[in-house]
């Protein structure tokens, strides 16, 4: 058993793993689907139990506040701020890209939920995230808010531990299901969900090749970010693992136009599985994901394969700001 820090109890956990039985028959792979969308109502997908690790740090900082930091339509952004909410801590997001018309989606949910948001243009926040954020933290110092910084996504050497812990239940699913998967496939876009999945498979001694399908970022980018966690993880935590030793496995062929873009056989995808499988996925990762999964099926890249499990990271709220994408019965 693995020794974990101190952490919140913040998500519904565990989540059931399903085999899509019809969409198995249709692909002629088992193909599992690890059900994370269903972590919360509101405060569903991967997020949250990453989040159980770096709200447990910041309270054990003695803050009053977190800062954390992502798009318009964060899924990181929206778990924040209402975990914030539920916890009595302020929660302060910058936020990429300047907001057009009424709040929709995640956005919406944040300004519900209370937080305090600052946007910046696409080019400044690339260019002054850590800035920006550090400048934060200091006008609430001032004010006498002590506020912690929670990167993108809380993909760092603290939220790791939440698909570290994941794939301790996943391990209890396997065995329920007497499945041993060849792969554990899940998007990739800020890092740390496929980290923790990765060095927890090898703290587990897996087999299971866990494969990151990237949702904006190349694949060195990955190799780099994946890494770069995992060796926090070990210094933050005095670890004595050889974390160099893990295998990173990204694919980068399906990052269609750009980060939270999505080329129109996404969206069918979408579409499909809801219609197949009652289950819905977004359109800037889980869709991209399970379409990039599904293609490599169909193309013999996971040929052998028996068992494939997806982690569905959640989500659903960012299909509501691209609703135009999607056909209607009507428009079919």
């Amino acid at each position: 058993m693995i020794e974990f820090p101190p952490r919140l109890s913040l998500a519904q956990t565990p989540t059931p793993l399903q085999k899509l039985e019809r969409v198995s028959a249709e692909l002629g792979v088992n193909l599992w689907i690890k059900r994370d969308d269903l972590t919360g109502s509101v405060l569903s997908g991967n997020k949250v139990r990453k989040l159980e690790f770096s709200f447990a740090e910041a309270m054990r900082q003695g803050c009053d506040a977190v800062i954390t930091c992502g798009g318009l339509q964060s899924n990181h952004c929206r778990a924040t701020a209402l975990l914030g909410a539920q916890l009595g801590l302020e929660v302060h997001l910058v936020l990429r890209g300047e907001p057009e018309g009424p709040a929709d989606g995640n956005l919406l949910l944040d300004y519900l939920a209370g937080a305090h948001i600052n946007a910046y243009p696409v080019r400044q926040f690339a260019s002054e995230l850590q800035d920006l954020l550090l400048q934060k933290q200091r006008e609430l110092k001032l004010k006498g808010v002590n506020a912690m910084i929670i990167p993108t996504g809380a993909s760092d050497g603290v939220g790791i531990w939440g698909y570290i812990a994941a794939t301790e239940e996943l391990q209890v699913d396997f065995h329920r299901h007497r499945i041993v998967p060849s792969h554990v496939v899940c998007a990739t876009g800020s890092g740390g969900t496929q980290a923790g999945l990765t060095l927890g498979a090898y703290l587990h001694g897996w087999d299971s090749q866990v494969l990151g399908i990237a949702v904006c970022d190349d694949e060195d980018y990955f190799q780099n970010k994946v890494r770069a966690d995992m060796r926090a993880w070990k210094r933050g935590y005095d670890r004595h693992e050889d974390v160099e030793a893990c295998e990173i496995h990204v694919h980068d062929g399906y990052i269609g136009p750009g980060y939270a873009k999505a080329d129109p056989e996404v969206f069918e995808t979408i579409g499909w599985l809801a219609r197949t499988e009652g289950i819905v996925l977004d359109p800037v990762y889980t869709g991209k994901a399970f379409y990039g999964l599904v293609q490599e099926i169909k193309t013999g890249a996971l040929a052998g394969a028996r068992d494939v499990v997806f982690v569905h990271t959640g989500g659903v709220f960012g299909i509501f700001p691209q609703k135009h994408q999607f056909q209607t019965e009507e428009g079919r």
